[in-house]
């Protein structure tokens, strides 16, 4: 393999979006640079001008995003069923970005809005130079999956055949599995004069078949829908004993696994679907529609009524790709372009098998030496049960101190599922009220809040059905809560509802006191294990007040809420957090301590970026972890040389927000280390908000400032240990290209930021 190919190295990069981009800001910054020298140039006591191009294009980074992801399925160095994990989820993430992001794009050329982004496009730019970059994204997936990972799974005895490669044996099993499990759900639809052609349903797995009559010999075309409910991949068994080719039985004592994509299956048994016709060719097709969600929501009693339509609606919606084998012939090609109304540039030709986000069923094997090492989470040190054994009992847990939770490392399960479960049982508890975005479907926080109502107790439930992509489940779960005797409510009209919340409001010998719990993930216990997020349990009486307000004013009417320990969207993030950007900035131009360090899935909300982009013109070092879309350009002298971009990707998803400040306000200029009355501690949010508009401006977000200085020591520092050089992780360089940092100049591995955080949770003290 040649050095570019290498994923370990540096040459491995995302492709630029523009080579003169670098070159242009800084002549603008030189041109404002004199201008601001020249006698009457700009007031000093304004803001000095930023230039234009200071921002990346949204799509193209979350392009790149995935880019990043690949690289990991690219790897020799990760486990090999991981790998192939990491291919299934950049198949999935396209689909979702084709859906939502491209079809946006399309809607708003089609009707005519025609808005610039903050980046430069136009919607018709870049949506071309999108599906330019799409192209060579879906083509490199489906290179390392048919020359780096298939070759390696092999290598390992885990095989993906073609039928053709099967023993006669193997043939004949497969045969009566057909005959048993696929056949009588196989449903061919004919095209001609009385049958038109069929509605293709999005992401469904098709056949576009082309079969002649024995008699007249004329031909005719039919659709063949691939079944859904059968696994992608059918395994068989190379020694081929008689039993169903399932994952479980098509084992030996030596672990090998053969596969066989099952639209191959059916293509070598299409005989059996029209008999007395010849088969003349078969061919994988897969079309993705636009699937965004357009809800009005002036009627909020009708609101579940309006999405249960608006889902039936979205199962219609216009074609935005079109999938198809790099073997189809050009007829048939024609044909789909054609009665699917897509263009040329909407057609992504790949090597087959297409549709590779079925390599989860694969990636499942139970294969240890091919996964990662097992984990399991550990009870919070405070939550630990002790010698006793008798179960923690939280309310006096979190009497004693706040609990900072990082999640997966601290076991969800154990600590808020207990808390909401302990909640629902305890007699002194009188009232629950919970947000629920997205959660499992066989979710313990929906049972819970279920026994809490059947328990006599007041029941809150916030449940934001317009969750993308989950949103029948949550219409299931909101209509399963009113049943029980839960109240349910759906939020503020024109605002989701993304805040991560509890309240638990109980009685004790001096009075009510009200336990919280704020977060920066879903209370949904399966996402947990897999997710990285923070979560803060508080009976602080400031939080408690501050959740009480905001979910009076998600249920009823209080809009001029005021929060002491919360900033919450879309009224007080944006600003809040500017302000100590601002307060930063004076504090470097004062001579003080000054830094901002954050953590967050995606940057885009272009006030908050400038604010970065006048910090780092002052001096102060910013350090941003970025997980996912980026629009900051780092390093860009006289704009952002100050700024640092880097983003962690591995076997959790980083999925935690916080925001850390230096808060050095009270100091003077040059003062000492961290001591005395007038040093402050470094002030630190987490929560729920990106830094995207959507966030900031539609969503009601929650983000609680965390007061302990043990605990602000531990997201620092976890922040520190995230940009540090000895770590594992992308770097953003001024030209959007993203460079992975995985080796040391001597060759040996970087830190791993999450399996050293294993090491840590796993050995910690008790308190």
């Amino acid at each position: 393999m040649d050095a570019a190919a290498r994923p370990d190295e540096a040459q491995r990069t995302s492709r630029p979006i523009s080579e003169e981009l670098a070159a242009h800001i800084a002549e603008h910054i030189a041109e404002e640079a004199a201008g601001a020298a020249r006698p009457g140039g700009p007031d000093e006591s304004e803001p000095a001008s930023l230039p234009s191009g200071r921002f990346a294009d949204r799509e193209l980074s979350w392009l790149a995003f995935n880019e990043r992801v690949l690289e990991l399925a690219e790897d020799p160095s990760l486990a090999l069923l991981e790998r192939t994990r990491f291919l299934a989820i950049v198949a999935s993430n396209l689909d979702e970005f084709f859906m939502v992001r491209v079809a946006g794009l399309k809607r708003r050329i089609a009707t005519g809005i025609a808005v610039t982004s903050a980046s430069g496009y136009t919607p018709r730019r870049a949506l071309d130079v999108i599906t330019k970059r799409s192209q060579r994204l879906m083509r490199r997936h489906a290179r390392v999956f048919q020359e780096q990972v298939q070759p390696a799974l092999a290598a390992e005895g885990i095989t993906i055949l073609h039928w053709d490669d099967l023993e006669d044996r193997e043939r004949e099993r497969l045969h009566k599995y057909f005959r048993r499990q696929i056949y009588p759900v196989l449903t061919p639809l004919a095209v001609d004069p009385a049958h038109p052609f069929p509605y293709i349903s999005g992401l469904s797995l098709n056949l576009a078949v082309i079969v002649r009559s024995a008699t007249s010999g004329k031909e005719h075309f039919a659709r063949v829908k691939i079944p859904e409910g059968l696994p992608r991949f059918i395994a068989v068994d190379k020694k081929g004993r008689p039993s169903d080719p399932t994952a479980e039985d098509a084992r030996d004592s030596r672990g090998l696994t053969s596969f066989v994509p099952l639209e191959e299956v059916i293509q070598a048994l299409l005989h059996h679907l029209f008999p007395g016709m010849e088969v003349v060719e078969s061919h994988p097709f897969r079309v993705t529609r636009n699937e965004d969600i357009d809800v009005e929501e002036d009627d909020v009693e009708n609101l579940l009524k309006a999405m249960e339509k608006e889902l039936l609606r979205r199962r219609f919606g216009p074609p935005v790709r079109l999938e198809v084998t790099s073997g189809i012939s050009g007829r048939v090609r024609a044909l789909l372009v054609r009665e699917l109304r897509v263009t040329d540039e909407e057609v992504y030709e790949l090597p087959a098998p297409i549709d590779l986000t079925g390599l989860n069923v694969i990636a499942d094997l139970d294969r240890p030496a091919l996964h990662y090492p097992p984990f399991v989470p550990t009870t919070h040190r405070q939550l630990a049960p002790v010698e006793s054994a008798q179960p923690t009992d939280l309310f006096e847990a979190i009497v004693r101190r706040d609990i900072l939770l990082h999640h997966p490392y601290d076991s969800f399960s154990t600590s808020v599922q207990t808390f909401l479960e302990q909640s629902a049982a305890d007699p002194k508890v009188l009232a629950i009220k919970q947000t629920l975005y997205r959660t499992s479907g066989d979710s313990p926080i929906v049972d819970a809040l279920i026994d809490a109502a059947a328990a006599g107790k007041q029941v809150l439930a916030l449940v934001e059905i317009k969750a993308r992509f989950d949103e029948q489940a949550n219409i299931t779960w909101a209509r399963r809560l009113e049943e029980a005797g839960v109240h349910v409510v759906y939020g503020i009209v024109g605002l989701k509802t993304h805040c991560k919340l509890s309240l638990v409001i109980r009685q004790e010998p001096d009075g009510l006191r009200r336990y919280c719990h704020v977060g920066t993930g879903n209370y949904h216990p399966k996402t947990a294990r897999l997710y990285t997020d923070h979560g803060l349990l508080t009976c602080d009486p400031e939080v408690g007040a501050d959740l009480t307000r905001l979910f009076n004013q998600l249920s009823g009417y209080a809009p001029q809420s005021k929060y002491q320990r919360l900033l919450v969207a879309p009224r007080t993030i944006r600003s809040g957090l500017i302000q100590r950007i601002e307060r930063e900035t004076e504090a470097a131009r004062a001579g003080r301590e000054a830094w901002v360090r954050i953590k967050v899935n995606s940057i885009v909300d272009e006030a908050t970026i400038d604010a970065l982009y006048r910090a780092s013109q002052a001096g102060v070092p910013v350090d941003l972890v970025v997980r996912g879309i980026c629009a900051v350009r780092p390093g860009v002298p006289g704009l952002s040389e100050n700024i640092r971009v880097r983003s962690i990707l591995g076997r959790f998803l980083e999925h935690s927000r916080i925001f850390a400040f230096a808060n050095s306000v009270g100091l003077a200029p040059g003062e000492g280390p961290p001591s005395g009355p007038k040093v402050l501690i470094p002030e630190v949010f987490i929560g729920s908000s990106d830094l995207m508009h959507r966030n900031l401006d539609r969503r009601v977000e929650a983000l609680v400032r965390v007061v302990d200085a043990e605990q602000v020591a531990e997201l620092v520092d976890l922040l520190e240990v995230s940009m540090a050089d000895t770590t594992a992780s992308w770097r953003l360089g001024p030209d959007d290209i993203w460079t992975r940092h995985s080796r040391d100049d001597d060759g040996a591995p970087l830190t791993d930021l999450q399996s050293e955080l294993i090491r840590r949770h796993a050995h910690r003290p008790r308190p």
